[in-house]
Parts: C-alpha cells; structure tokens; sequence
C-alpha cells in the first residue's frame, strides 16, 4: 500500500498523460477495495471522482470509475447510491465486458443484501454471462434461497480455482464458513475458518483480520465454546466504518451473549444490529435479528422503527440537519419522517412530539 501511495504521488504532482493517470487510479482504488482499506479508498476514490469529471464526456475513465465508486458506496452502505452507480456503469462500459461484469456483479450484492433476490439473480445471471465468476454473492444467494448444499458445492468449486494467499480467497472463504455453518458442516467451517486466518496473519489488514475473527467466532459459537466465541467477537469493525459487517458481528456477538446467560448485554448488541440493518436496507437480516428478539418492539401510533429513531434524536432537541448526519440520511428524509410523525401523533410541534416520546418511553 506504500508503494501505491508512492504512484499516486505521481499522479497528484501531474506528471502522467491521461491514460496512465486512469491506469493508477483505477489500479489503487481496486486494491483498496480489495482488502477494504476504507480511509485510503475514499481519499483516492473521491480524487478520482474529480479527475473524472474534468474528462471529455465520450472519455472511457469515467465509466469505468463508476464501477469502483459503486462498490465504494456499497462498503459505507449507501446501498442506493452504489446501486445507481452499478446500475449506470452497466449501460456506460459495454466496451468492456470484464468491466461491466463487475458493475453487474456488484448491482447483484445490493440486490441480495436488501432482500431483492430476483433482482439479484438476474444481475449474477449477466455478470456470468460476461465471463466474470459471481462469487461468493451467488452461493450467498443460494443459501438466502433456502439452498445451502448448492451454495456449500458452488463455493468448494471456485475455491479449487481460486489461487492461494489472495485477499479475494479470503472473502470466499468468510462465505465458506458462513454457508458451512448452515449445514452444520463444522469440519469444512474449520479448515476455512483456519486458512482465512493464515491470510489475515500474512497480509496484516485490518479488515482481514476482522473477517477472519467474525469468521472464526461464528465457528466457536456453532461448536459451544462460548469463551472462544465471544474473545473473537468482541474484535469490532466498527473503527473501519462499514457498517453492514459491524452490524453482522454484532448480531453473532449478542447470540454469543445470551448463551453465555448475559441476556441484558444480548440485547443491547441485538437491538443495535436490528437499528443497523434496517438503517441500511438489510431486509432479510433485519428480519433474522428481529426474531432473536422475539420480534419488533411494538411501537405506539404506528410508527415504523425508522420514524421512532428520529423521534428520539427530535426530543433530544436535534435539528433535522443533526438527526441526518447522525442517521447518514437525506435532510430532505428526514423532514418526511417528521412530517410522517407529527400526523401520526396528531401534534403540530416538535415541542409536542418531544412530549409524547418522553410519556411513551420513546426518549
């Protein structure tokens, strides 16, 4: 990542004709995303966007940018976002198969995370159809889909593929386990579960070494040792600021917790994944989260999950730009909500709302 630094430096300074500018960009950009080094990817990422937009229209970059911006937003969970990149990419770069194979690959990772698995077929159908392997997303699919064997052989067969020691291993591996899990196969969990932690020891990332601990909990969970499961579980990835892998972890972590008899604690961690998961959009997760709860908490009036969020940054005495930039949502969202909530509690002042929160245990 030094050395790539070091190009970019190249880069910034001026010194390299258009093509060769676009060649490093897009270069280092793919290589941060694919150990899912978030702070260097958006620095570059956002340099790029830039660079891009100073190109003539009919320019091959900026099309092939968007493809790497798209799975850029993916990974802070600006699902709509990526996915109209994604979306945009697959009718900018038919020039380049290989490019827009991924740009359908990665519309087909938002489908299947929002719960939209037609969708999320038909774009791993396309990414197929263009040469590129849509692994892990399609195994995860199959197993979504009720499928695990399917899923279970489709990744043992790219994995024999798959050359030893890559990062992109290491993500089919994370899927290996998960899917191994659900099968209760715990003898082919375990041996992924130890070679992607042979790849975090080596490559030293800190995002591989969060998907080899989530990993490697989940394991210790399925087997019962709870100790093991929850030393591993605690390792967050919170301070790498992607929050759809937090809020998975955080889910194990809870169940870990209430086995281990700490239900309070189980709670707290499960009710902050179920918040993450639906913030996101992570329809299938959320309902998997909800039903370690013991399903949804009945909210009074009406109000969505979403609604009794703002509800309580509101009487908090946010403003509506505070309670955007605390939800990662539109200001212009977050005025809806509220006008959604004041019609349903039948007031006409945050003042009023604030008032209902506090006397329904909302604040």
């Amino acid at each position: 990542m030094a050395l790539l630094d070091e190009a970019m430096t190249s880069v910034v300074a001026g010194e390299l004709g258009t093509f060769s500018t676009g060649v490093v960009y897009c270069n280092v950009i793919a290589a941060c995303l694919e150990v899912s080094d978030v702070g260097r990817l958006g620095e570059w990422n956002e340099a790029a966007r830039q660079w891009c937009e100073a190109l003539p229209p009919d320019a091959p970059f900026p099309a092939i940018c968007r493809v790497n911006r798209a799975e850029a937003a993916s990974l802070r969970g600006a699902w709509p976002e990526a996915e109209a990149e994604a979306t945009r990419a697959t009718r900018e770069v038919r020039f380049n198969p290989r490019v827009a194979a991924r740009a359908f690959y990665e519309t087909g990772e938002i489908r299947r995370r929002v719960g939209n698995l037609p969708g999320a077929e038909e774009a791993f159908a396309r990414a197929h159809e263009l040469g590129f392997q849509p692994q892990p997303g399609l195994a995860l699919l199959r197993l979504a889909q009720g499928k695990p064997d399917a899923a279970l052989q489709a990744l043992r067969v790219t994995l024999a593929d798959e050359p030893a020691g890559r990062p992109r291993r290491a993500r089919l591996l994370a899927a290996q386990v998960e899917v191994a899990l659900a099968v209760g196969d715990l003898d082919a969990a375990g041996w992924a579960s130890r070679e992607l932690d042979g790849i975090a020891g080596r490559l030293g990332t800190p995002a591989l070494d969060a998907a080899a601990a989530t990993a490697g909990g989940a394991l210790r969970l399925a087997e019962g040792d709870l100790p093991s499961a929850l030393e591993r579980l605690r390792a967050t990835w919170q301070e790498l600021q992607l929050p759809y892998e937090t809020a998975q972890a955080r889910m194990l972590y809870g169940t870990a917790l209430r086995r281990a008899g700490m239900e309070e604690d189980a709670l707290l961690e499960l009710r902050a994944a179920l918040a993450a998961f639906e913030r996101l959009g992570a329809a299938g997760d959320a309902g998997r989260t909800a039903a370690l709860l013991g399903g949804r908490e009945e909210l009074p009036r009406g109000l969505t999950a979403r609604e009794a969020e703002v509800l309580r940054l509101v009487a908090a005495g946010k403003t509506n730009r505070e309670v955007a930039a605390a939800l990662v949502i539109s200001e212009h969202t977050v005025a809806r909500h509220v006008q959604n909530i004041f019609a349903k509690l039948d007031v006409s002042s945050r003042s009023a709302a604030t008032a209902f929160a506090f006397e329904h245990g909302l604040a």
